[in-house]
């Protein structure tokens, strides 16, 4: 099984955003780099594009992705992947989840039941396949 490595502060940004926007999906892009496998120490929050019921969807809009990989050229990281929540239900990665999923990023999904962060997942593509894999998610404590 592949791992992807959040600092303690990415995870406390990832299930607080997921906590505040409930009963809504939250979203954000992940940052980091692969120098000693994935690591991810930077975790910017979005808003929640999405038309319509933003309970059970999420969307990011075309200009938060551009102003993302802009933020990644000039800050010297890499845009590893994308988090969002599932509101009262379960951290595991739908077939939406899966038709919108890029090759190469981690989706970290973050299961918030009544308001409260309770599981965190992460999944991303096999190589030439529209098929989900699970990364384990180590948390990594930072000095």
């Amino acid at each position: 099984m592949s791992s992807i490595k959040l600092t303690s502060e990415v995870e406390t940004v990832i299930n607080e955003h997921g906590e505040e926007a409930f009963p809504n999906e939250c979203c954000g892009f992940l940052y980091g780099d692969e120098k000693d496998g994935r690591l991810i120490t930077l975790a910017v929050p979005v808003e929640n594009s999405k038309e319509g019921d933003q309970r059970r969807r999420f969307e990011i809009s075309p200009f938060e992705y551009m102003k993302a990989e802009q933020y990644a050229a000039l800050n010297n990281t890499q845009l590893l992947g994308i988090y969002h929540s599932h509101p009262n239900h379960p951290a595991i990665a739908s077939e939406h989840d899966l038709a919108k999923a890029m090759p190469f990023f981690s989706y970290i999904i973050v299961s918030v039941m009544e308001g409260k962060a309770v599981d965190i997942k992460s999944w991303k593509l096999k190589d030439e396949e529209r098929v989900f894999f699970e990364e384990e998610v180590q948390t990594q404590v930072t000095q």
